[in-house]
């Protein structure tokens, strides 16, 4: 019997809930493990069952399944008693192992953030100077940290399992890789390799080989009739479709890229196809081989980083020389 804890940090819950849609395969797991901390579903009081305690804490576990990134006080320490107790942290989805969405913030200094939530928002009643900001450290609200940052920023995260929210199988494959004592059979390549859909293989000649980039207000040529293999590549036909530098894997194992199944370019939420790759650099070079004009493509940093803003290589370096 292997214990299992699970806590969820700076997120939409959305892990949580594919966990739960592993359905039938988690009552298959259910003997194998014990859940002792799991908020979803199993009750937990962090200061005791009477709150008689003064420091947090969380039961011992050998494996701890955490959500979310890291954006305040809180969440940190949350992180920090979840380390101490288990035996492998898993980071559970794309919030966790690169930031995910909320890490878009990063693209703002988290000054004019707060300013405009508490001073310049329209749906505020005092607007101005004269509306009142939050006091952290004098109430018991969580203080905000500067990023928005993934867990392996801050403690030592032993397996990765992405995905916005990740697919029910690869959730049960590495629960399961962990009872077994094996690694993780996670997916290693790019969205494109499991992408149905045909290509030139070329940019062409002429205006064609610098294309402006098209967005999703124009309509993809496709056939809503014919199987998905029917429909050209999206990338080719100009649209901004992040398949080229995004993991595999949203579709499970063998069915097909949600987004493209939808016949809509992917938008990157699996992270980063390699641990070591610059997404915004080697974006622009996909384009290029789409005969796509990379100089056209509306809000570079947000669009490429949209789903790993805590862990774009560049965008840390333009941190690094801002201090």
């Amino acid at each position: 019997m292997t214990t299992l804890a699970g806590e969820s940090l700076n997120s939409c819950a959305g892990c949580e809930v594919a966990l739960l849609n592993l359905g039938e395969t988690l009552l298959d797991l259910l003997p194998q493990i014990q859940i002792v901390h799991l908020p979803v579903l199993v009750d937990n009081k962090y200061y005791g069952q009477l709150g008689q305690s003064s420091r947090l804490t969380l039961p011992k576990a050998v494996v701890g399944l955490v959500s979310g990134g890291i954006r305040n006080t809180e969440h940190l320490e949350l992180l920090h008693a979840m380390r101490e107790q288990v035996d492998v942290l898993v980071a559970l989805g794309t919030c966790a192992a690169t930031g995910g969405l909320p890490a878009l913030a990063n693209l703002t200094p988290e000054k004019s953030i707060t300013e405009f939530a508490f001073t310049q928002a329209p749906s505020l009643a005092v607007q101005g100077p004269n509306a009142p900001m939050p006091q952290p450290k004098n109430t018991s609200i969580p203080e905000i940290l500067p990023q928005c940052l993934p867990l392996s920023a801050h403690v030592k995260v032993d397996m990765v399992i992405p995905g916005c929210p990740p697919h029910p199988e690869w959730i049960a494959e590495g629960i399961l890789s962990l009872l077994e004592g094996r690694p993780a059979a996670f997916p290693s390549r790019s969205v494109c390799s499991s992408c149905p859909t045909w290509r030139k293989g070329t940019p062409g000649n002429g205006s064609e080989g610098n294309r402006p980039v098209r967005r999703m207000l124009e309509q993809p040529s496709y056939d809503p009739e014919a199987p998905l293999s029917s429909m050209q590549c999206l990338l080719e036909q100009g649209f901004m479709c992040l398949g080229p530098v995004t993991l595999a894997g949203c579709g499970g194992r063998t069915g097909s890229p949600k987004c493209i199944a939808a016949r809509t370019p992917c938008r990157g939420c699996q992270g980063p196809a390699l641990s070591s790759s610059i997404p915004s650099v080697e974006y622009v070079a996909a384009l290029t081989a789409a005969g796509i004009n990379g100089a056209t493509m509306p809000d570079k940093p947000g669009y490429i980083s949209r789903f790993n803003a805590a862990c774009d290589a560049l965008l840390q370096l333009r941190e690094s020389t801002r201090a």
